[in-house]
């Protein structure tokens, strides 16, 4: 009865809580005269000019790209096709699988349920998800029947560190690490997303009983972590992942095309992943360890907390917005400016080494030596990208966001990503 009880008052508390009002109320993104707004329109047509390029070049079959500046969205152009072989040209309101931003939306859903008083950063996941127990890792490996040994790790896994890809999970098909390759193969773990009817408390279970690659909190190891942290907000919130993140974050941002599958009034507008064949042609990317006609088809069972969203750049826009706005958006606060203000900092010390960027509680961060690099925005700028060619960043001493969308694997020769982001800053003129 008493952790009925306790249940109870858990789930009483998440749906009481939720988003706020907020007394600070910033007007949602809507579109301004760049001029208006401290940015150039002459030197934004630069990058018209370097996009219509680098599809002429045939190193992109197109892209969607978006510039907003204190608050107002200045550029939002498509350019290009959205699918080759059937001559479909890409819209502005196009949906895109964002595959790795999905992350920092999930990180924001912990941040949530963090703010709720439900648990500390430095908590072991193991005391919410016991599935994990004692951490373990791998030892000695062999390649002949991919059995192994272990040895018990000294730290056990938080969901700081889950969130900061220092748990020492990692992925297992696109991992560098061949050995976990073929562990997490053997078990079953799916990395990225899956059209099979499995649920994220499957792959997770799963993902549970494996070794780690190193003792949690030593090394920054890219991983499943947002994978585990999405089944945690299920346990924690008593609510699906997919109806945690629409109710707490899409619906009040106004993110109506951000969702893990599609219905199909949307089917049309979604992005083909396109790839050259050997002639140079853009072509459909074949299926490989993942269908890519998610988020379309199969048994839409599977949210992936690391990889699994798609959406428009838009919606993406918005999210951005949020936290350039301290955490409000539109009157509703969903964070707090203190818990965003500790967010953006470095969380994982010096394991990045001297690249220039850093890792907070959601994403990348510019650091001193990387705003020094040039054309990256200004220290304290944060950023990501997905799996499929999708990029962003939002510099708050600037207070400007550029989303850069493409829909591609393979080597294509692309160079728009660097160029785009060097090109918003040049565009600045205030």
């Amino acid at each position: 009865m008493r952790i009925l009880l306790a249940a109870f008052f858990t789930l009483f508390s998440i749906a009481s809580y939720a988003q706020t009002n907020s007394i600070v109320s910033t007007p949602p993104l809507s579109e301004g005269r760049a001029v208006n707004y401290g940015m150039s329109p002459e030197r934004l047509s630069l990058i018209d000019n370097m996009l219509a390029e680098q599809i002429e070049e045939n190193r992109i079959p197109g892209a969607v790209a978006l510039i907003a500046r204190n608050g107002k969205i200045i550029y939002h152009k498509a350019f290009g096709m959205a699918d080759n072989q059937s001559g479909r040209e890409l819209q502005r309101d196009d949906i895109f699988r964002i595959a790795s931003q999905t992350k920092a939306i999930t990180s924001t859903a912990v941040m949530l349920l963090w703010e709720e008083g439900h648990f500390r950063l430095d908590d072991p996941i193991s005391n919410y998800l016991p599935v994990f127990g004692e951490a373990q890792i791998l030892d000695t490996f062999n390649a002949d029947d991919t059995t192994y040994t272990t040895v018990p790790a000294e730290n056990q896994i938080t969901i700081r560190d889950l969130i900061t890809h220092t748990s020492g999970i990692g992925y297992g098909i696109i991992d560098r690490d061949q050995r976990f390759k073929m562990i997490y193969e053997k078990a079953g773990v799916t990395d990225l997303y899956t059209t099979e009817p499995i649920t994220i408390k499957e792959s997770v279970t799963r993902l549970a009983e494996l070794p780690l690659q190193h003792e949690p909190g030593e090394a920054f190891t890219y991983g499943e972590g947002l994978d585990v942290l999405g089944y945690f907000i299920e346990v924690m919130s008593g609510m699906p992942f997919d109806e945690f993140l629409q109710t707490r974050i899409f619906d009040p941002l106004g993110m109506d095309d951000t969702r893990f599958y599609l219905p199909e009034a949307k089917h049309d507008r979604l992005v083909t992943v396109q790839q050259k064949d050997e002639n140079g042609e853009w072509t459909p990317y074949p299926e490989t360890f993942y269908d890519p006609d998610y988020p379309k088809t199969g048994a839409m069972t599977f949210f992936s907390g690391g990889a699994g969203l798609s959406g428009t750049a838009a919606d993406y826009a918005k999210f951005l917005q949020m936290y350039l706005n301290n955490g409000e958006y539109a009157g509703t606060r969903l964070l707090s400016r203190t818990t965003v203000n500790f967010m953006m900092q470095n969380q994982v010390g010096d394991l990045l080494g001297d690249r220039g960027i850093d890792y907070g509680l959601a994403f990348g961060l510019i650091d001193e030596n990387g705003e020094a690099m040039g054309g990256r925005g200004s220290e304290g700028t944060f950023d990501w990208g997905g799996y499929f060619n999708t990029s962003y960043f939002a510099d708050p001493n600037e207070n400007v966001i550029g989303i850069l969308f493409k829909q591609t694997r393979g080597p294509t020769g692309d160079q728009s990503g660097w160029k785009f982001r060097q090109m918003v800053f040049q565009a600045i003129d205030d």
